[in-house]
């Protein structure tokens, strides 16, 4: 009888389930998966030695390309790392729309992770809902920063500047009739915050769509449930966190253990899974988003209710209002000095980390007193959950390879830098 041999098969980089270009080496008994061997580096953009001939200002537009699903944490994590060597205060009001804006990018990242992982293993229609309220949130980016997803907002002291008063509106076009356009601009009539408002009360619903469709569908559990187990213990070995260490049962937050900002004013829970697989997974990815909102309204409230500052009056670290740079000689210095020299950071280091969607993405800045970083080093979760991938597929068959790949939420600008 002859010898039957494992086989070993490409897993992208150009897969449609990659998630970008990840290349999997699988070994493959049959249709089993014996053994998996990721391969990164495809994508390596060298953002840690790039940021080395950059100001430190400079850098933060690199930010939003590590993670390009959720931007704007990744810039607070380097902002506040920068902080920390400046011994640099944050007005309170940015530090409110720091964290409903991070808030806002949970909502994007998660929005996108279950759609897609619905798309992988097949749920064709998922995306579309998915998508169509990631619209109106990158709309949110846009009216802030002018960017619907690369939108360099935060600064080392605060926020570029404070949220807009108005929303951009639908135009009547050929496309569109009157009638369409009063509904579709209902919402856009107001501020920012009332756009958001509106958005925070509607979402719930969305919410219970997307558990309409996949929660209890018979085939989603079947390709979901048992499927990647990482046991807690397994999973904290590992240095997993975000959902994959709270799938398996670990409370670990860093905005309820270490808060950050303003998190520790506000009420909000940390959802945990029980089993560890992809489907714990998924259910937390869907509680985050309601809790999330839960923020977001929050913050709403708050910032409704207390106008000031949004950036600090440290001009050493910030540039000055165009109008005080356009009337005033030493305004004007300051801010020629900043935008062509940067500012310079006292010798030093610090790491910043924060609870970004996919768990804890972390700054470790070095600086040497120049108005350059000497060293940045980033902590990327991705990179920890990619490693974990022969030990979550090992024994599941070729298909379950697409829902581990999705279960992990896996970017590869974050992974490779």
């Amino acid at each position: 009888m002859a010898e039957i041999k494992n086989y070993t098969i490409n897993f992208g980089p150009a897969h449609p389930a990659a998630h970008g270009v990840l290349r999997l080496v699988l070994e493959l008994d049959g249709e089993v998966v014996v053994r998996a061997d990721p391969h990164i580096g495809l994508l390596h953009r060298g953002t840690e030695k790039l940021c080395e001939t950059r100001t430190w200002l400079q850098s933060v537009p690199y930010m939003d390309r590590l993670d390009y699903m959720s931007m704007m944490c990744n810039e607070h994590a380097y902002c506040l790392a920068i902080e920390k060597l400046l011994g640099q205060e944050v007005p309170i009001r940015a530090q409110y729309i720091r964290v409903m804006m991070d808030e806002v990018t949970r909502i994007l990242n998660h929005l996108l992770n279950v759609g897609a992982q619905a798309l992988d293993i097949g749920a064709m229609t998922m995306v579309l809902y998915t998508f169509r309220e990631r619209e109106d949130l990158f709309d949110v980016y846009e009216a802030v920063s002018g960017a619907r997803m690369h939108a360099a907002y935060y600064r080392p002291g605060g926020v570029y500047r404070d949220l807009p008063n108005r929303m951009p509106q639908y135009q009547l076009n050929k496309f569109k009739s009157a009638d369409d356009l009063k509904v579709l601009n209902k919402a856009r009539d107001g501020s920012l915050l009332d756009f958001l408002d509106d958005f925070t009360q509607r979402f719930p619903g969305y919410v219970d769509d997307y558990e309409t469709l996949l929660t209890d569908n018979r085939i989603w559990k079947q390709r979901t449930v048992d499927i990647g187990v990482v046991s807690p213990e397994r999973a904290m070995q590992l240095g997993m966190t975000g959902p994959m260490l709270r799938g398996s049962g670990v409370e670990w937050d860093l905005r309820k253990k270490q808060p950050y900002e303003v998190y520790d004013k506000l009420d909000f829970d940390i959802p945990v899974g029980t089993n560890g697989d992809c489907y714990d997974r998924y259910l937390v990815r869907i509680e985050e988003m309601r809790q999330s909102n839960r923020i977001v309204r929050q913050c709403i409230a708050w910032l409704r209710a207390n106008p000031g500052p949004v950036i600090t009056d440290n001009h050493k670290v910030a540039p000055p209002s165009r109008e005080a740079m356009k009337s005033n000689m030493e305004e004007l210095i300051h801010h020629f000095k900043l935008f062509t020299e940067g500012m310079h950071v006292p010798a030093g280091e610090a790491y910043a980390a924060i609870e970004h969607p996919k768990g804890e993405f972390g700054v470790w800045a070095v600086s040497d007193g120049a108005n350059k970083p000497y060293r940045i080093k980033l902590r990327s979760p991705g990179f920890a959950h990619l490693a974990a991938v022969n030990e979550m597929m090992t024994g599941h068959m070729i298909a379950d390879v697409t829902a581990i790949i999705g279960t992990i939420d896996l970017v590869l600008g974050d992974t490779d830098r």
